[in-house]
């Protein structure tokens, strides 16, 4: 099917948006085995993976309707070369030594490209043609092509899914906020180890009218892109003299 390039408007806070679903991608960020399964990374540090889990199933209905209307999805992955070339020392050196970045874990080394701890859910997996943005940083745009990628789609609006909704999320908001992107952060489809931290998170995407973006939510951006395709279906009926 192709791209839904009618336009619907996203109910949100600070306010509705308009949006044009034909100049739209859905970037979901870092929904990595390490931080999202029990026996990973995440939950070595002592942390309750459920809380992220919890974000997969509505991140994967939005995942599956935008395949089906033919919109542009990106993936990325925090993670590093083998030899660490990429990673600074002053990110290495930080937390317990066991614990670091490149040291042995329980899906093998930490945050390591390749590594099977690296990858994505199977829930959420990509498929062919859908782009996997492997980050050395926080945020998706730092030392990434994803800005050209997105411009050379004609990309202006990005549906923004994954974790955690404080750091990873909210520095790849701000960043493209910064390059002039319009951000839909779907609340449902990000998640936090600390559910004071999401909902912070949040709000200050939110903020000042929208001082980064917007927050709505899955069931609100379905329904956008439901009605978008309508719109669609009806201008190639009428342009067929269906």
């Amino acid at each position: 099917m192709g791209v839904a390039v009618g336009f619907a408007i996203i109910e949100a806070e600070p306010s509705p948006l308009q949006v044009e679903f034909g100049r739209t991608a859905l970037i979901i960020i870092d929904m990595q085995r390490d931080f999202l399964e029990p026996g990973g990374f995440g939950e070595a540090l002592g942390n309750d993976v459920s809380r992220l889990a919890a974000a997969v199933p509505p991140c994967r209905a939005v995942l599956e309707a935008f395949r089906r209307a033919g919109v542009f999805v990106i993936h990325t992955r925090e993670g590093h070369r083998p030899d660490l070339s990429d990673a600074p020392p002053a990110k290495i050196e930080r937390g317990s030594s066991s614990l670091r970045i490149g040291a042995p874990g329980p899906m093998g080394r930490i945050l390591i490209r390749g590594e099977p701890g690296h990858d994505i859910v199977k829930e959420l997996y990509p498929i062919e043609g859908e782009p996997v943005i492997d980050k050395p940083g926080k945020g998706a745009f730092y030392q990434t092509e994803l800005d050209l990628m997105l411009r050379n789609h004609g990309i202006e609006n990005l549906i923004v899914c994954g974790v955690t909704t404080e750091v990873c999320v909210n520095t790849t908001v701000r960043e493209a906020n910064d390059r002039g992107y319009r951000c839909i952060v779907l609340a449902d489809c990000c998640a936090s180890y600390f559910p004071e931290f999401h909902e912070a998170g949040l709000a200050m995407i939110k903020a000042q009218g929208g001082i980064f973006g917007w927050v709505s939510g899955s069931r609100e951006c379905l329904a956008a892109l439901a009605k978008a395709m309508d719109k669609q279906a009806a201008r190639y009926a009428r342009g067929s003299g269906l």
